[in-house]
């Protein structure tokens, strides 16, 4: 009995990773793991949920993450005041959406309700971690402002959800993303996060190609968001730093370089 008790106290500690500094898991179950012990969480979901953060908020809008894409979505939206997000539409040309073309234009102070079973899921379930979103756009930039908060950093590739059945599909441009972010980070990394930076500099001189090549990238542009890709695949542009708090992702590194 005793020894029962004490595999199941051991066992969870087996994949937080947490004799590291630097961590790197995939999904709600990544989250699980390592959002408890880390002093910052990174959520990387570079198609799309990420890069529309990123492009929102660094024009000043205040994005709330919605995890369903149902009804209730629309109730939520009045309840915080704010416009919602609707399905991506190949030949809109009205409206925000999860495509980043679609928030290109956005205007500072929008409150925008964006639902996603991926990125906007993962935020709603870090806990009372401090949260990132990160992307390709902003990689150095998140990961600079993600050590003032600590040593103990959790990247989360998102990944991507199988129809057939829901399960996680780790996805290449999440890899790809996470890495380019640990490439900025000091620090000791996991064989997991080691994993991420070692492929985002064998893949660094092409992202745009590779991008348009992997599978996630091929589905949108068969859907004819071409142009979401391409934007997701420029690299470390924009200084703009989304923090998750009270509920909304906004931009702090305009107004605010020090801990809020």
């Amino acid at each position: 009995m005793i020894f029962i008790i004490l595999s199941f106290a051991i066992a969870p500690m087996i994949y937080n990773q947490s004799e590291f500094n630097l961590r790197c898991e995939w999904g709600p179950q990544g989250v699980a793991e390592l959002a408890p012990i880390s002093d910052v969480v990174v959520i990387v979901d570079v198609l799309s949920f990420s890069t529309c953060v990123e492009i929102a908020t660094n024009n000043g809008a205040i994005i709330f993450p919605y995890a369903y894409k149902d009804e209730s979505a629309i109730d939520y939206a009045k309840s915080v005041q704010a416009e919602l997000a609707s399905q991506r539409q190949r030949w809109t040309t009205t409206g925000y959406s999860l495509s980043p073309k679609s928030v290109i234009q956005i205007s500072a102070g929008t409150k925008l309700v964006l639902p996603s079973p991926n990125g906007s899921f993962l935020t709603l379930h870090t806990g009372t971690t401090p949260t990132l979103a990160g992307c390709l756009r902003n990689c150095q930039a998140v990961a600079q402002f993600a050590q003032k908060y600590g040593d103990k950093i959790a990247v989360i590739p998102a990944g991507e959800r199988w129809k057939e059945d829901g399960s996680l599909r780790p996805a290449f441009e999440d890899l790809i993303g996470a890495g380019a972010i640990l490439s900025y980070l000091n620090g000791s990394l996991s064989p997991e996060a080691e994993v991420a930076a070692a492929t985002f500099q064998a893949f660094r001189q092409d992202l745009l190609g590779y991008l348009k090549k992997c599978s996630s990238g091929k589905e949108l542009i068969e859907k004819g968001f071409e142009l979401d890709v391409e934007l997701s695949a420029v690299f470390n542009i924009s200084n703009c730093v989304p923090l998750f708090k009270d509920n909304a992702y906004a931009n702090v590194s305009s107004t605010n370089l020090s801990l809020p």
